[in-house]
């Protein structure tokens, strides 16, 4: 005769079993509604208009290249630097919204004297002084100088332009899983920030001074042509700024 108490704990192990069929199940679920919890999180507060400030680090400048220009522009440096352009992330997104790049610019600063400057008073003429005895004696072919003597004093050099040639994207990072957008305003503040070390790499390289010795060697050779005697000085180097628009 089969005893009915025998059967009673294979009865209880499959009812605990059926049971932790539906625990394991709302535990999945849990999980499930959590990270979608956590992904609407991140979507719904890309609106907020509180934005951390962008912090831009800039890398030393390396001068590829100095030209010397026949014109108002005596002087051209070349500059290739690396710019790292990043913003924070906040708690309010998660901290999905912080963003990295990393740049490689490569920029021109054009520098000169800008003959436009000159007055009356900075051009003097000095008229030679003829002896009409003198020509009289020499005779007829023998040449006597009439060319004046001509004195100029140039303005201070400065900056004319600062561009950037080309700017690369080297990295771009946003957040840990990649979810935001690519804030634009990351590239803008790069590209100011590389012109800016492009000037002030120029600068160190005293652009100003060989714009202005430039400009004195173009002028002094320009009218050696005519024979006259000329005289060229400086006012001195100007302020190594950004041009003003």
């Amino acid at each position: 005769m089969n005893n009915p108490d025998n059967r009673s704990p294979v009865n209880n192990d499959a009812t605990n079993s059926q049971a932790k069929k539906p625990i394991a199940m709302m535990s999945w679920m849990i999980l499930l509604i959590g990270l979608a919890a956590i992904v609407f999180a991140i979507y719904s507060v890309q609106n907020i208009t509180k934005e951390e400030p962008i912090e831009t680090i800039t890398r030393e400048g390396v001068v590829t290249q100095i030209q010397k220009l026949n014109r108002l522009e005596t002087v051209a440096f070349s500059v290739d630097t690396v710019i790292t352009s990043q913003r924070p992330g906040s708690w309010m997104k998660l901290w999905q919204d912080e963003q990295k790049g990393l740049f490689i610019a490569r920029g021109r600063v054009e520098a000169g004297i800008d003959l436009g400057a000159l007055t009356p008073e900075m051009v003097q003429v000095v008229q030679p002084e003829i002896n009409v005895d003198e020509v009289q004696e020499a005779g007829a072919n023998t040449p006597v100088s009439v060319m004046p003597q001509i004195n100029i004093t140039i303005p201070p050099s400065e900056i004319f332009s600062v561009y950037l040639d080309d700017i690369e994207i080297y990295d771009w990072q946003t957040g840990a899983f990649g979810m935001m957008q690519v804030d634009p305003k990351i590239l803008k503040q790069a590209q100011s920030m590389a012109k800016a070390e492009v000037l002030e790499r120029a600068c160190r390289g005293d652009v100003m001074t060989m714009a202005l010795e430039n400009a004195q060697t173009q002028l002094q050779q320009l009218f050696s042509l005519t024979g006259a005697v000329v005289t060229v000085t400086t006012q001195g180097a100007g302020a190594c700024q950004m041009p003003v628009k």
